[in-house]
């Protein structure tokens, strides 16, 4: 980060602190302050409540008794017009007194309860004493008893009192708590406003400490950048409008020859295209991008070299002006490869050609041999057996035994025949890629080898064990042949075991692959041989002991190899063999999968 960034930041930076410092030294403990002084103030106004609803109380209490004492005093004979006025003025106040306690105690549900209890016991008092009034002195005591043994008041007086003074005592307490807590919160916030002005000051100086720290590094960044660009093998340099040299890198010396700074670029001689020239100035004026501008130039060794030329309008910040980064990259090397990569390539071409053209003869030998040898072998085969039916049983034992091996002999090269024209026909056709099911496939590979096996008559027993197999993307048609030479090849092997056992797994590979495991209890081979397995017409086993021509496993391993995998076998005489192969996780982008394998 160079000077004007770090300032940028600091600058940046700088205002939301001091802000943040002032909301938090000033606005945080004036707002916990006022939310204290809230608080006191519903305290206050709690404890002045509670004694407003004890005078009331009280005065309630002392209006009911005065209503009564003045009644007392006119029924004992001191019937004056002022007792009258008490009793009517008292009697008017009790539900006033009622309606105003009920409204001070408006959210306390058990002091409700009470005030009505009260005002019930105070109306039948009242009750009383207008009885009262009516009697005379004599007849006083009777009336006079209810108000003493039905409706005392002193006991709901005293208990809506009691409550109040719980109420009282309650919030007491908060409002001591509370100004405590002001108290605590007032040194507390001086504390930390005191704690907060060290901490601005402490960043202030940090941050002073920094901008020196960044502009010594921005100044170690520029001598190392500097360094760099010396270090550099491309010839880089710096030009300006009029297209003088503003910087220039040692590499831009060496092969250009020494070029001063302030120097026109046109001094030398290998910048003086006039194309080059026009499309430098349009860099610098009209910000164009000059990308790989191919150019042939005489450098100062005098040897005519290939070129591409780079240039892009960028700012200096210690300039005003733009300018235009220029950069050389010597291809000579490249165009010297490339010229003889193409000419190998024509030559490839011509060597494709011609084994195309042999690819074609061979495909035509094929289709002769196919054809041409078939009328032969047919004609051997017919004639050998109208010779048989024509000797009849005048024919020696001999002599049928050579009819047999001749009829024999020509189905083998009928046989051999058309594993041959399997096999090329493997290497020639496209692959159709879809998905295949290899648990089905297997399944009827298995049923067609089981099924001949009855045909055939053969008293052998084969005991299979088939592992769940995955869905592969291959040519459906080639996998199948790729299971039916190995799954024949197990059962044939196999066939002079009491019972036979053939084992199909499967397992995934670290790279996504799949690997199938053919495992057969039979006759096995030698290791030693093991290199002529996959080979044309190898065979490890007489033909006398097991049948066949030699080309399965061969074909076996041409389409795995067009499909990207591979094959391999363990065995030990006698010990059964194993057979792998691969697949791999993905067959879409094989480049053999348009064309036969050549």
């Amino acid at each position: 980060m160079d000077v004007s960034d770090t300032r940028e930041s600091l600058g940046r930076w700088r205002v939301p602190a001091i802000a943040a410092g002032i909301l938090v030294i000033v606005v945080v403990p004036f707002l916990f302050l006022q939310n204290l002084s809230r608080d006191n103030l519903e305290a206050a106004d709690a404890v002045a409540h509670t004694h407003e609803v004890e005078s009331a109380v009280t005065g309630l209490a002392l209006n009911v008794r005065e209503v009564e004492s003045a009644s007392m005093v006119v029924v004992l004979g001191a019937d004056l017009p002022l007792t009258r006025q008490r009793i009517v003025q008292g009697r008017a106040r009790i539900p006033e007194q009622l309606r105003t306690l009920t409204a001070l105690t408006a959210d306390n549900p058990r002091q409700q309860l009470l005030i009505g209890r009260l005002g019930e016991l105070i109306e039948r008092r009242l009750e009383v004493v207008d009885q009262l009034l009516k009697t005379g002195a004599a007849d006083a005591g009777p009336v006079i008893t209810p108000l003493v043994t039905r409706f005392p008041i002193r006991n709901v007086i005293r208990e809506l009192l009691a409550n109040e003074q719980v109420l009282l005592d309650k919030r007491i307490r908060d409002a001591e708590r509370q100004r405590a807590w002001a108290r605590w919160l007032g040194w507390g916030s001086m504390l930390v406003q005191l704690l907060l002005l060290v901490l601005v000051t402490w960043l202030l100086g940090r941050q002073v400490a920094k901008r020196i720290t960044a502009e010594r590094q921005s100044r170690q960044a520029s001598a190392r950048a500097l360094a760099v660009l010396q270090t550099v093998r491309e010839p880089i340099a710096l030009i300006d409008a009029d297209q003088r040299v503003v910087m220039h890198n040692t590499a831009f010396e060496q092969l250009y020859g020494k070029t001063g700074d302030g120097q026109k670029l046109t001094t030398n001689a290998a910048w003086t295209d006039v194309i080059l020239q026009q499309r430098l100035g349009d860099v610098l004026s009209r910000g164009r991008e000059l990308w790989d501008f191919e150019q042939a130039q005489t450098t100062a060794d005098g040897i005519e070299r290939t070129v591409l030329i780079n240039a892009s309008r960028m700012s200096l910040p210690d300039r005003d002006d733009e300018v235009a980064l220029l950069t050389v990259s010597d291809v000579s090397a490249q165009k010297a490869t490339q010229r003889r990569i193409n000419e190998l390539n024509r030559q490839l071409e011509g060597k494709v050609d011609q084994v195309s053209e042999v690819n074609r003869e061979l495909e035509a030998f094929s289709y002769s041999v196919s054809h041409d040898l078939r009328a032969p072998l047919r004609h051997v085969s017919g004639f050998s057996d109208k010779l048989a039916r024509h000797l009849g049983e005048d024919a020696d034992e001999k002599s049928l035994h050579y009819l047999g091996i001749i009829g024999n002999s020509a189905k083998r090269m009928s046989q051999l025949i058309d594993d041959l024209l399997v096999y090329s026909r493997l290497g020639r056709s496209a692959l159709r890629l879809q998905p295949v099911d290899m648990q089905s496939t297997v399944a009827e590979t298995r049923a067609m080898l089981d099924a001949n096996l009855a045909a055939d008559g053969s008293p052998q027993q084969v005991a299979w064990k088939i592992e769940p197999l995955p869905i592969v993307v291959a040519d459906e048609n080639m996998m199948r042949q790729v299971w039916l030479n190995l799954l024949g090849n197990a059962v044939k092997y196999s066939s002079n075991r009491e019972r036979s056992q053939v084992e199909v797994s499967h397992r995934r590979l670290d790279d996504g692959g799949h690997e199938f495991c053919v495992r057969d209890n039979g006759a096995g081979f030698d290791m030693a041989y093991a290199g002529k397995l996959f080979g044309v017409f190898q065979r490890l086993h007489k033909s006398s002991d097991f049948p066949g021509t030699g080309i399965g496993l061969a074909s076996v391993k041409r389409v795995l190899a067009r499909h990207g995998g591979s094959i391999s076998a363990e065995s030990e005489p006698d010990q059964g063999a194993i057979f792998r192969f691969t697949l791999p996780a993905s067959l879409d982008a094989l480049p053999s999968t348009t064309g036969p394998m050549q």
